[in-house]
């Protein structure tokens, strides 16, 4: 069965049937919050172990939106949604990169589905208009009619072309890359999908980043004073 052409449900939890998608971001949902756990049960003034990797994490990914949203009051509010937003995407990339997992059901990458990607677009949606309002009130709407009036329809275009390309921006991009991957490893196993899975750690990384970044370019724009 080549890979992304389950359609079938798993199990059901009562009347509710669950796919093989969804027993995967359980999966890494799991990850992230054992992983959480282990590194902050027991804090220390000197950090060590697992609680040395989250502060690294935690220093890394707030420094970074610090920068690309240009106030540390914005950063430090909305680093958790982002953070956590890289951390998922990150392993929902890497899932597709376990042995097998282009034939076995249940390893679908999260990301290579437009469900999952949509529905992340669409927190950052909410997440930036929300923090428009959230720093601006009633006068953030003003923005959808700047610099005037006549630009209001261009304006509204914009707002749902965000969200649109990051849905497919993340989704044709792991989604190609793992059809490529089952192909090549279905016609020549372990010879040039080697050298590709190679390339996807790289590539599954930049993926995470890039939504990363560009959700918090939306919501640092939307929450700026200038808005």
């Amino acid at each position: 069965m080549i890979f992304g052409m389950w359609d079938g449900v798993l199990f059901h939890l009562g009347p509710i049937p669950v796919d093989h998608l969804v027993v995967t971001e359980w999966a890494i949902i799991a990850i992230l919050v054992i992983g959480a756990y282990l590194g902050t049960r027991s804090m220390k003034l000197v950090p060590s172990g697992g609680q040395n990797v989250v502060e690294m994490v935690v220093t890394f990914t707030y420094d970074f939106f610090t920068q690309v949203m240009d106030d540390e009051h914005t950063a430090k509010k909305y680093a958790p949604l982002l953070s956590t937003f890289f951390l998922f995407i990150l392993i929902s990339n890497y899932s597709g990169l376990i042995p097998g997992a282009a034939h076995i059901e249940g390893f679908q990458p999260p990301t290579s589905n437009w469900n999952v990607t949509a529905a992340l677009a669409l927190v950052t949606f909410f997440a930036v208009h929300i923090g428009g309002f959230s720093s601006h009130g009633a006068g953030y709407l003003g923005h959808f009619v700047k610099p005037n009036a006549a630009f209001l329809p261009l304006n509204l275009i914009e707002e749902i072309a965000h969200p649109l390309s990051l849905t497919v921006r993340l989704f044709g991009n792991i989604f190609g890359e793992e059809m490529i991957i089952a192909y090549l490893l279905f016609m020549a196993p372990f010879v040039v999908p080697s050298a590709l899975m190679g390339l996807s750690v790289l590539l599954g990384a930049i993926q995470a980043i890039v939504f990363t970044l560009l959700s918090a370019s939306y919501i640092g724009a939307a929450t700026s004073a200038g808005h």
